[in-house]
């Protein structure tokens, strides 16, 4: 059986998964913090568990965003570098489809929309078909600043729709659609990946790159100050 090593830091909780024939194998971390000192302690311990070399995956995979600038950058910098070590393929992941997978058994035959906060009042936005447990992309991921109300007008012309919803979204009482609260995870990365590995979508180290949807990610302490002498 394909053996994929999946990571996911685009959120608060981080995440690492593998796929092998010995099963399914799951460290988590929680706080922004932990994603740069434990991932990788939590990647070396899940390898240990699940008895595979890096050398015996098929390939790595990330939750490449959109999502917290550090986290996917983090995401992004490991498994490029443990990639090179190793000589293997690379596949990212959108964090929003992997939001998708979660919650597609939860939402048969139904327009997914999935929300991630990415402050400064807007939220990433992305839609999947799910139709028998397979999805399909309706809408690529976009930065979008909902107003009030907006939400359930976008909802309404697109049928049977459930709301995926991640960090920070408020949804108001009484809205009329089922919600479900899923964060990007890597274990629906990994099986993501493993998806698309065979449909031969796996990418060079060098190649594999963050999703960044916001161009400006934020003004630095300095770049503030300068700004309030103009």
């Amino acid at each position: 059986m394909t053996t994929i090593l999946a990571i996911e830091t685009s959120t608060e909780f981080a995440s690492a998964a593998i796929i092998s024939a010995r099963g399914r194998f799951i460290r988590e971390l929680s706080g922004v913090e932990t994603h740069s000192k434990g991932i990788i302690p939590a990647l070396q311990s899940l390898l240990a568990e699940a008895g595979v070399q890096l050398s015996e995956c098929d390939a790595l995979a990330f939750g490449c965003g959109p999502g917290a600038f550090t986290g996917i950058r983090t995401a992004c910098g490991i498994v490029q570098g443990m990639a090179f070590a190793a000589d293997l393929p690379v596949l990212p992941v959108v964090s929003l489809r992997a939001m998708a997978q979660a919650a597609s058994s939860h939402a048969p035959d139904s327009e997914l929309v999935c929300l991630l906060d990415a402050r400064m009042g807007e939220v990433y936005w992305a839609q999947y078909r799910n139709v028998n447990g397979v999805l399909s992309v309706t809408a690529q991921p976009e930065l979008l600043r909902l107003e009030e109300g907006e939400l359930a007008g976008r909802c309404a012309s697109l049928g049977a729709v459930a709301v995926v919803a991640g960090n920070g979204i408020q949804v108001p009482d009484g809205f009329p659609y089922p919600v479900l609260s899923v964060m990007p995870h890597a274990r629906e990365v990994a099986e993501l990946a493993l998806q698309d590995l065979k449909h031969g979508l796996a990418q060079p180290a060098t190649q594999a790159q963050p999703l960044y949807l916001r161009n400006k990610i934020a003004l630095t302490t300095a770049e503030r100050a300068l700004k309030g002498q103009v």
